[in-house]
């Protein structure tokens, strides 16, 4: 797996293309959920593109603290199915943390997670905060690391 991190403005078409063909297969059309996946942040987020035989397989947005969240955060965490439980999201995670620190400075890190991924996300050091919510109809809780 190889690992790109770029700004919005440095993405090229080919690439923000095939991120949100990706975001859609996943989170719209596997997920069966009907909400707004472009939201007015990307512009604001570093992405993380994770590559296997030049094919997007996985992918995260990162953000600093205040451009989403009051912490550095990160979100649309998405891992092609053909590629699940290969350990392809563990290592997504773990160069998303890196780049967190790398990119930004800052070791506190907040996910909105889907709750069906609380052990997974528990497994990478982040621990619930508050109580479970609904976001787009499906169920999270916010998780933070620190």
């Amino acid at each position: 797996m190889t690992i790109k991190i770029v700004s919005f403005s440095d993405l090229t078409k080919k690439e923000l293309y095939k991120i949100l063909q990706l975001r859609a297969e996943v989170f719209i059309v596997e997920q069966n959920c009907v909400y707004q996946d472009i939201d007015d942040k990307d512009d604001k987020a570093m992405h993380l593109l994770a590559y296997e035989n030049n094919i997007i397989i996985a992918y995260t947005r990162l953000f600093k603290p205040q451009d989403y969240m009051d912490t550095a955060s990160i979100g649309r965490v998405v891992v092609r199915q053909a590629y699940r439980k290969k350990g392809y999201g563990e290592k997504l995670m773990k160069a998303s943390i890196k780049a967190i620190k790398d990119v930004f400075n800052e070791t506190t890190v907040k996910v909105s997670a889907q709750l069906y991924l609380k052990r997974f996300y528990q497994e990478l050091g982040f621990k619930q905060l508050g109580e479970g919510y609904l976001e787009d109809g499906i169920p999270h809780i916010l998780m933070e690391r620190t």
